[in-house]
């Protein structure tokens, strides 16, 4: 996927949801909570899995559509201090929507938007 950068912002800011390589918090194993967070992966899977691109894209063309409108990484996943890792500054997410429209499957996007614009 891109260029090594695009790659290293994805599984920083992706693949916490959109990945077989999910690293779970010490506290995902604790219930109620275990089954929302199994259920958000699960979920972010069924909408595109970065791990299994090549076989099933699922909705990846969609990728910079969602960063670019801000719904991914949803608010709830960094509200309060969590996952700081997903938090991309408006220069990461330019240089990733820039990375992904440069790889094919990846975009649908035309536009030449950027972040700071939203």
């Amino acid at each position: 996927m891109g260029n090594r950068r695009t790659r290293d912002l994805m599984v920083r800011a992706c693949y916490g949801c959109h990945s077989n390589e999910v690293e779970y918090p010490a506290y995902a194993s604790i219930a109620p909570i275990s089954w929302a967070i199994e259920q958000h992966v699960n979920q972010g899977r069924d909408e595109v899995n970065y791990s299994e691109f090549a076989t099933n894209p699922g909705e990846a063309e969609e990728s910079v559509e969602v960063i670019l409108d801000g719904s991914m990484p949803p608010a709830y996943f960094t509200r309060f201090g969590l996952h700081p890792e997903a938090r991309l500054t408006d220069d990461e997410r330019n240089a990733l929507v820039a990375g992904l429209r440069a790889t094919p499957g990846l975009s649908d996007d035309e536009g030449d938007g950027d972040v700071r614009r939203r």
